[in-house]
């Protein structure tokens, strides 16, 4: 009884360790093939926030808070 609880551990702890290395191999493999042909996807390009914009924010937020208190 002990010997196939250990067999079975050996066995659940080769496969989780196979598939560990297989994760590994497949992360650096996207990072070399995204290194290589990065050209192909680029980073957007972040956008300045206009001032304006952040207090029609800050007022649709007290709003909210305002409504929700029923005032």
């Amino acid at each position: 009884m002990i010997e196939e609880g250990l067999e079975l551990m050996a066995v659940g702890m080769t496969t989780v360790f196979a598939f560990l290395i297989l994760l590994v191999a497949a992360m650096t493999a996207a990072g070399a093939f995204f290194r290589k042909f990065e050209r192909y996807f680029p980073e957007p390009e972040p956008t300045p926030p206009v001032a304006g914009d952040e207090l029609s924010e800050i007022a649709a937020a007290i709003a909210a808070v305002q409504a929700f208190r029923g005032k």
